[in-house]
């Protein structure tokens, strides 16, 4: 008698000959996904930020950023001059800074978003 499983295992392992019925409906299923899947689905948007990025027209970006002293605070005018100097950008603006803290909860690092 045929199990679900071994149905399973002589699909995933393209078991069936070339001459039978189910080969046949295996490749008119991938010839479907081929030519009816939206295009959008294979669109990556992580690289198209990345892209955008490399061009400078990005939205946002975040960045850490580790004060020399944590107790004291922020300076906006040197967190943006870090995050110039860190994405090489002389144009780039903050839009907001958060504080990172660890589990005890000592400030360690600044979130900036940067556009």
């Amino acid at each position: 008698m045929f199990s679900i499983l071994h149905i399973f295992r002589k699909l995933f392992f393209w078991s069936y000959g070339r001459s039978t019925w189910q080969y046949d409906v295996l490749c008119a299923l991938i010839l479907a996904f081929i030519f009816l899947t939206p295009q959008r689905w294979f669109e990556n948007g992580e690289l198209n930020r990345l892209r955008e990025h490399q061009n400078g027209s990005a939205g946002a970006v975040k960045l850490l950023i580790w004060p020399d002293n944590p107790a004291a605070k922020p300076d906006p005018k040197e967190i943006e001059w870090r995050a110039r100097v860190a994405t090489n950008r002389p144009d780039a603006r903050v839009k907001a800074v958060r504080e990172v803290r660890d589990k005890e909860g000592r400030m360690i690092a600044y979130e900036v978003d940067i556009e």
